[in-house]
């Protein structure tokens, strides 16, 4: 198959002040959900085209930025929002932890479903809140959503907003619209409104389709404000440029002010210019750069299954990031994440992280060249036979 955008090409990270790169010499990264891979030509030119004026100062968010936005999610999801509710923000993260801070009391309890992204319990817990665990049911397989915990958990008095990771991280699952549903008309019934992650909503599996949450019906979009970025579908997180959208003018309001009052919506100069770019004429290489990464999520189930059978692939349906179950010989994945990385070099997620039952699993970030995950489950192979043998 023809690689037009360069998917295979190792472009060496080191030097570039990486998060993900920052390791000792010889060790594998796969941990952090960025991709090895270049971004999107038109993304890189814009880029180039803003840094040739050579003057980078203030940035406004204009108009395009948010017409970008709508008609993205329009052509690709068929979910219409108005560009005036959106609001720019320099990120997801910090966009959450100002959310949090304006949409509940110091006290208060924030659920959300576990295992999720461990930023969520930061965001929550820094602020004097209390995370309250929903815990998947995981059937060997897949995950699914236990309702008559959540609806308990819910109808606490001080559950005042559960934040919802859509699609699901580190789990892979892409809520169904029925499901969304269901989560909404619970949270309405409670008074609890919904904070909707859906930084990976672009990131599917060929033939998967994912629903935001808002899009789902009037009640969801009244209760709910939604956290919308570029940044992982198109590889651009550095460039810290995201949105909040909100229909409930009480909810959008709190939020707006929220990200003003700590300073988290102002662009910089680069961001508008890179994000306008990526919605509107980067959807080939995001469709080719998804079905590589499904060729990538194939190879690396094929290969443990037949290298490393004690390791089970959860089913996943989204993202790059894959679930690794443990269980059949570990109880421990920050052990069995440092042994891994001690004894091979290959730096892994350990999933205790996580929370829920995160600690008999391992994340892996397969967004790179196939030569570099050959290499890692190379590794990986070799450390669990290693850390099996020894007992």
């Amino acid at each position: 198959m023809e690689d037009k955008f360069g998917f295979d090409v190792l472009t060496d990270r080191r030097g570039t002040n990486s998060l993900k790169w920052d390791v000792k010499e010889g060790e594998l990264p796969l941990w952090i959900a960025d991709m090895d891979f270049a971004c999107a030509p038109c993304i890189r030119n814009a880029v180039v085209r803003r840094a040739e004026h050579g003057i980078y100062g203030y940035t406004i968010v204009p108009e395009e930025w948010a017409n970008a936005y709508v008609s993205f999610w329009r052509r690709r999801y068929g979910w219409e929002m108005k560009g005036e509710y959106l609001t720019f923000t320099t990120g997801i993260v910090p966009a959450i932890s100002s959310l949090v801070k304006r949409l509940t009391n110091v006290g208060d309890s924030v659920a959300l479903f576990t295992p999720v992204y461990d930023i969520f319990f930061h965001s929550i817990e820094n602020a004097g809140r209390h995370t309250l665990e929903v815990p998947l049911k995981y059937d060997g397989e897949e995950y699914s959503i236990d309702y008559a915990d959540l609806e308990e958990k819910l109808s606490r008095p001080l559950t005042t907003l559960f934040i919802l990771c859509n699609p699901h991280n580190p789990c892979g699952v892409v809520w169904t619209a029925e499901e969304l549903g269901r989560i909404a008309s619970l949270c309405a019934r409670h008074g609890v409104t919904v904070i909707s992650d859906e930084i990976h909503g672009p990131v599917t599996d060929e033939g998967v389709r994912y629903t935001p949450f808002a899009g789902v019906s009037a009640e969801a979009a009244d209760i709910s404000v939604t956290c919308l970025s570029a940044s992982k579908a198109f590889n651009i997180a550095g460039l810290q440029s995201a949105a909040i959208y909100a229909e409930n003018a009480v909810i959008r309001n709190k939020a707006v002010r929220g990200v003003n009052s700590d300073e988290v919506a102002e662009p910089n100069c680069f961001a508008i210019a890179a994000t306008v770019a990526a919605l509107n004429e980067g959807e080939e290489w995001l469709d080719a750069a998804r079905k590589y990464i499904a060729q990538n999520k194939a190879f690396a189930r094929d290969y443990i299954a037949a290298a490393i059978p004690q390791i089970k692939c959860v089913r996943m349906k989204c993202t790059y990031l894959m679930w690794l179950d443990c269980s059949a010989f570990c109880s421990d994945s920050v052990d069995l994440a440092q042994f891994i990385r001690a004894k091979t070099g290959l730096f892994l997620s350990d999933g205790a992280e996580y929370r829920g039952d995160g600690r008999y699993f391992l994340r892996m970030n397969v967004a790179c060249p196939r030569a570099r995950l050959a290499d890692a489950l190379e590794r990986l192979e070799r450390a669990v036979r290693e850390y099996i043998s020894r007992g």
